[in-house]
């Protein structure tokens, strides 16, 4: 009988062992998520922020004032805009306003 109480005893205490150790490894695999979560969530409000910042940087009125004020260019007459038509297009009926 005390041989089978030992073997019990040791049966038991390998597996208050192996939970503990299973509910460790639960818990820190949780907690890395929990960082990976917080990790995708920053990273999504930055994607955003930048998607933002492109936006502004390529707003068509922003681009026409740098043109304008560092490039000093500016923009043609009517007279001098000329509008080229691709040769497929003329095949194909296309036409074009001046």
């Amino acid at each position: 009988m005390t041989r089978l109480n030992l073997i019990l005893f040791f049966v038991l205490i390998a597996t208050a062992l192996g939970s503990i150790t299973a509910q460790h490894k639960s818990r820190k695999l949780y907690f890395e998520l929990q960082q990976q979560q917080d990790t995708a969530r920053q990273s999504d409000i930055e994607w955003g922020q930048l998607q933002l910042e492109q936006s502004t940087w390529a707003m068509h009125a922003r681009i026409e004032q740098i043109a304008s004020q560092r490039l000093q260019m500016q923009v043609p007459d009517a007279k001098r805009i000329q509008v080229v038509v691709p040769h497929a297009a003329i095949h194909q009926g296309v036409k074009s306003s001046p």
